[in-house]
């Protein structure tokens, strides 16, 4: 059963006029998404330090917030965060509230990076953007005042499939190495015929419909079942950090991401999941509006700081 305030968000979601979410223009849905920050993320916590830094990047600097926690630790370790918003929508900005929670409930330096979007930048470019922060904060870590020597990775839906194939992708350039990867809900498969996609693809906010509208603006023509657009379908997943999966009950992507837990595990990387029975997707962010938000980062940043501290 939904909680209480989810369930009185998704009415307001299910009641708003106008045509469906997967035909609204994408200029527009990203503006809605700026604009629900105020009321559904709040002002946001105060941390030690907040400052935007750019990374070199395959096709020019990638802008990237910096998040210190209020910590007597000299050298926190550091998390690189990737925002959802189906690879088109959501920005540095629209997360800035989460990724102040997430760096005071982690304790580490969270580096939240403002990756291409598209349609205008297509796949791979946005995964390109997160892989060059990847391998940057491997070496200049100590550059944001973290160990280098202490980095997850952490990715909400589509940010999500960046993360994980981000630490794919180090993986087989021999590093650098990470403590963990943090995946919310993540989007792990193009094909979008699991049985969660027939349960709760319509009328639980996501829908089917509009994730095969962000699969296709995403993908441009590309091959989405290539591993580096869904790594459920990956090879070989041996030796990637031991994961901390997040998935919820309704939501058309709860059983890729659950299907891709087993495959980390199957494949002997230590991985915890947690499906959060009373929320739906994009709740993650929805700090100021729903307990359970405040409790699922509460549980994410948990890990982050136990792996982080290990």
């Amino acid at each position: 059963m939904l909680h209480p305030q989810i369930q009185a968000l998704l009415d307001q979601i299910n009641a708003q006029p106008g045509p469906p979410a997967h035909e609204v223009p994408v200029a527009e849905a990203r503006a809605s998404h700026e604009a629900e920050r105020a009321r559904l993320s709040g002002p946001g916590e105060e941390v030690a330090e907040v400052r935007d830094i750019a990374v070199p990047g395959p096709a020019g600097d990638v802008p990237v917030r910096v998040y210190r926690p209020d910590t007597a630790e000299a050298r926190p370790g550091v998390v690189a965060y990737f925002h959802g918003g189906g690879w088109c929508i959501g920005s540095v900005e629209g997360f800035d509230t989460l990724c102040r929670a997430l760096a005071n409930e982690s304790r580490a330096i969270v580096a939240s990076a403002d990756y291409r979007l598209a349609p205008e930048h297509p796949f791979p470019a946005g995964l390109e953007d997160a892989c060059a922060v990847v391998r940057w904060l491997g070496a200049h870590a100590a550059e944001v005042g973290g160990d280098p020597g202490r980095l997850a990775v952490a990715g909400d839906s589509a940010g999500a499939n960046l993360a994980t194939v981000a630490a794919r992708r180090v993986r087989d350039e021999g590093g650098p190495l990470l403590c963990l990867q943090a995946l919310v809900y993540p989007v792990t498969d193009a094909a979008g015929d699991t049985a969660s996609y027939v349960e709760s693809g319509e009328g639980y906010g996501l829908t089917a419909a509009s994730m095969r509208r962000w699969w296709s603006l995403y993908l441009d023509g590309a091959d989405g079942l290539q591993p580096d657009c869904s790594p459920l379908r990956a090879r070989d997943l041996a030796g990637l950090p031991p994961a901390f999966v997040l998935t919820v009950d309704r939501d058309p992507l709860r059983d890729e991401g659950e299907l891709y837990a087993r495959a980390l595990e199957a494949a002997g990387v230590p991985v915890t999941v947690r499906r959060y029975d009373d929320a739906i997707h994009g709740f993650f962010r929805w700090l100021a509006a729903a307990e359970p938000s405040r409790r699922a980062v509460g549980e994410v940043g948990a890990a982050l700081a136990a792996a982080l501290a290990a």
